[in-house]
């Protein structure tokens, strides 16, 4: 009998140790997706990717309610628009190509974002009817949309042909 409750004695003490140990592997996780959580808002920090909403596309891209006919580009150096929804798998595939050119190519083209669920104006506009749609707009001459997941190959393949020549 004595040796019995022992054993259960050992097995209670036994069996505490290791459900401490997965609490503190726990909290260690908790910790560590805290600082991944940290890293990722100081990233945000740094895009350079812009969200556009109606009137910031008025005043950046294009006032399509004053020139309704007639493409005239505002911006000062060529633009990337990526149309997308926050719930679209290939978007998401997407998003962090988009981020790499835009710090790659800061200062010589604007990267922007337009969620099609919010802007849904924006999104009639270009007859965005499937996401992704890219827009690309060089600094002269008329917008190119590619509809569809880019691999960043394909983006800078067009980065080189239509928006820096």
């Amino acid at each position: 009998m004595k040796s019995m409750i022992k054993n259960t004695l050992l097995l209670a003490a036994l069996s505490s140790i290791a459900l401490m140990s997965c609490s503190a592997q726990q909290k260690e996780k908790k910790t560590n997706s805290n600082q991944v959580v940290n890293v990722k808002q100081k990233e945000k920090k740094n895009m350079k990717v812009t969200e556009l909403t109606k009137e910031e596309f008025k005043n950046k891209v294009m006032d399509y309610e004053a020139n309704p006919q007639e493409w005239k580009y505002k911006g000062d150096k060529p633009a990337i628009i990526d149309f997308y929804a926050t719930w679209c798998g290939p978007c998401k595939q997407v998003a962090p190509i988009v981020e790499s050119l835009a710090n790659e190519y800061d200062g010589k083209i604007d990267v922007y974002k337009v969620d099609v669920d919010q802007q849904q104006e924006l999104a009639g506009l270009f007859g965005v009817q499937s996401i992704p749609t890219i827009l690309f707009i060089p600094k002269d001459g008329q917008p190119q949309k590619v509809v569809g997941a880019m691999g960043k190959g394909q983006f800078e393949e067009v980065i080189r042909n239509v928006l820096i020549k």
